[in-house]
């Protein structure tokens, strides 16, 4: 189910259109996260996930938890900045505000 890592290999999460694409989780609580999120259902394609309010927070939960690069699998950015990888999750689709 999850990929065997070495013991001095990082944990990695890999974003793509508002949600997870790709992972590399090596602490038990980043797994554990992950059997929540797939239990709420998801889909074999990001494109076509739609996540709920709790897998978005499970997904910024994750971005905490992690201890080596999260990317923007559109960009190619590594966010250096958490905060700012989780904006991206919390933002992704959402509604602009129109300036008038």
């Amino acid at each position: 189910m999850f990929k065997v890592m070495k013991e001095e290999e990082k944990s990695s999460l890999l974003l793509k259109w508002g949600t997870l694409k790709g992972w590399h989780l090596k602490t038990k609580k980043l797994q554990e996260l992950m059997v929540e999120y797939r239990s709420i259902g998801s889909s074999c394609s990001a494109m076509m996930q739609q996540d709920t309010d709790r897998q978005k927070e499970i997904i910024c939960l994750m971005i905490d938890e992690c201890d080596g690069d999260i990317q923007n699998d559109w960009s190619g950015e590594i966010y250096t900045n958490k905060e700012d990888a989780k904006r991206y999750i919390m933002e992704y689709g959402a509604p602009k505000e129109i300036k008038t």
